[in-house]
């Protein structure tokens, strides 16, 4: 059984005991989240498609940790002008553990 949930304007395919980083929630390390944006429910081939939602689906996960993504490095220049520039971003993460999916 897998399901396609949506968090943080992205789409993530999951099955129960994945591991995931997706974009920061504000919910504390150790407390459950509960996904209603499921799009998609695949429950031993007997497909589920949302328009745009399945109703009465959902994805319940723990929050395991909050961390920061790896750096990424952005170089501004313009030649002959003596500019240029360096930029660096860390994405703020949070790792959740897929429980279960109801459907």
């Amino acid at each position: 059984m897998y399901a396609v949930l949506e968090t943080g304007s992205k789409q993530y395919r999951v099955t129960a005991g994945d591991t995931l980083e997706i974009e920061r929630l504000t919910v504390e390390a150790g407390k459950p989240v509960t996904f209603d944006r499921v799009l998609f429910v695949n429950n031993d081939g007997k497909l589920s498609v949302g328009s745009p939602m399945v109703a009465n689906a959902s994805v319940v996960a723990d929050v395991v940790e909050h961390i920061r993504g790896e750096k990424k490095l952005t170089f501004k220049m313009k030649r002959r002008k003596g500019y240029h520039k360096s930029i660096g971003h860390r994405q703020e993460l949070t790792v959740v553990k897929i429980k279960e999916i109801k459907a």
